[in-house]
């Protein structure tokens, strides 16, 4: 059996809206220090829609595939419904991810949500802190699942 899915291979070689944007609407950058990924999410953003997106990863083939995915996964759609989107959606629509890599699609959904964040809060727009945790924090009260750890950092992921 292969480690990486077919399509987290496809995300990887031909990964989808990358580079940056000029005067985006909101941008997010989160990374882990230990293993050195990094992500960074533009959002140009119209009525509350993402027309358009695009990343900048430093990292493995699982986090271009993750950000590429995600981009995928929320390009045109409301900000409402990008907020929604789960690290797990992101590995899903990959076709899975080693354990040891779910870290990846966890920097994903983090810096969506930061350009979000980033978007709310230069056009002093209100929102629920508990949609934006810290990134990396776990919440109480989440339910019971295996945790990965990454073989290269250390980070952990659900």
């Amino acid at each position: 059996m292969a480690l990486y899915s077919s399509k987290v291979m496809d995300h990887f070689r031909n990964p989808r809206n990358v580079g940056s944007l000029e005067n985006p609407s909101g941008v997010g950058e989160v990374g882990n220090p230990v293993c050195g990924d990094i992500m960074k999410i533009y959002f140009q953003i119209e009525n509350d829609v993402i027309v358009d997106v695009k990343f900048e990863t430093f990292g493995c083939g699982s986090a271009i595939a993750s950000s590429s995915m995600a981009t995928e996964l929320i390009k045109g759609k409301p900000l409402s419904e990008a907020l929604e989107l789960t690290n797990k959606a992101v590995a899903e629509a990959l076709d899975g991810l080693p354990a040891h890599k779910m870290h990846c699609s966890v920097l994903a959904e983090e810096a969506i949500r930061a350009a979000i964040k980033d978007y709310y809060d230069k056009n002093n727009i209100p929102y629920d802190p508990a949609d934006f945790p810290e990134p990396h924090d776990e919440e109480e009260g989440a339910e019971e699942e295996e945790e990965s750890t990454c073989s290269g950092c250390g980070s952990k992921a659900k």
